[in-house]
């Protein structure tokens, strides 16, 4: 058996239809048909239930397609291996963002990133931290841009910054600091659930466990930023935001912004791989290239001590 035929079969398993998956593999029906043949006698298996239609894989055949996928992903793994040690940026590189870092941290420095490496197609989505890690793992995915730790042991973490949270009001102009004993619970609208970020806000505001009586007799959980800011801004009510999200207000919605006060609190954000990653050049010049651009519009983060504006 040979790589091609195990390429073949997969093509086959995904497709269900000879001349698709041929025409997906570059190569007439007739060919693939009898490469898969060959390779089912060489396996004393039939893969695929041909009299089904449409075409079906056997359970046996499901067993050795999904086996058949890790070695491919390991060829191409040691393939990647051999551009990386002859300093080659060639190929692709799968790249998944979560939705609360996505919008404000890729157009700072995506473009200008791929422009420096015209042999390297890069492939950006969002997706959840918890897609990321399961692709991560199934090796689909290359590098993840989440919110850490994960403390997983299939799985490398590298930091790359600190991000404060701060308050938004969109009701009144805001002091340049904010104790968090003074945020008005009652008036602070979140993410939806499955968003880490709620999950942060919900653990800083302590928000389950105050009794509180809500402003708004109705429940609205945004599923991005951009809807939660908008929804904040028709309803002059509150939330609390990653710093990286305003930077592209303007000076009137600046100035309802409100710096928390110490210790303030704040999210790291990490590159993530798996740990048998090989191509480390080019994750070290993402790293470098991300963290040149976030530490220009970065604040430090505030520590103990330090007094806090009056309200």
């Amino acid at each position: 058996m040979n790589i091609q035929q195990l390429e073949y079969a997969i093509a086959l398993a995904e497709t269900r239809h000879f001349d698709t998956a041929a025409s997906r593999c570059f190569v007439t029906q007739s060919t693939l048909s009898t490469m898969i043949a060959k390779l089912e006698e060489e396996l004393g298996i039939a893969v695929f239930d041909r009299k089904k239609k449409p075409l079906h894989v056997t359970d046996e055949g499901k067993a050795l397609i999904e086996h058949m996928r890790i070695i491919i992903k390991e060829i191409n793994q040691l393939r990647e291996l051999s551009s990386e040690l002859k300093g080659e940026i060639k190929g692709e590189l799968k790249i998944a963002v979560i939705p609360t870092i996505a919008p404000f941290l890729l157009p700072m420095f995506l473009q200008d990133f791929a422009e420096r490496f015209p042999n390297l197609t890069i492939r950006v989505r969002e997706q959840t931290t918890g897609e990321i890690m399961r692709q991560l793992k199934t090796r689909e995915l290359d590098i993840g841009i989440v919110s850490t730790p994960l403390e997983d042991n299939e799985l490398l973490e590298t930091k790359l910054y600190d991000e404060p949270f701060v308050h938004y009001d969109a009701g009144k102009k805001q002091p340049n600091t904010i104790a968090v004993e003074r945020l008005d619970l009652n008036n602070i609208l979140l993410l939806e659930e499955g968003h880490c970020m709620r999950t942060q806000v919900m653990r800083l505001c302590d928000i389950k466990r105050k009794s509180s009586t809500p402003r708004f007799n109705f429940e609205f959980k945004a599923g991005s930023i951009d809807s939660l800011l908008r929804f904040v801004k028709a309803n002059k009510a509150a939330t609390l935001l990653p710093y990286l999200s305003t930077t592209g207000m303007n000076a009137h919605e600046l100035s309802r912004v409100s710096r928390i006060g110490s210790p303030e609190p704040y999210r790291s954000v990490g590159l993530v791989v798996h740990r048998h990653f090989v191509k480390k050049q080019i994750l070290n010049m993402l790293f470098e290239e991300i963290t040149q651009r976030v530490n220009k519009v970065m604040p430090q983060r505030r520590r103990k001590g330090e007094e806090l504006a009056p309200l």
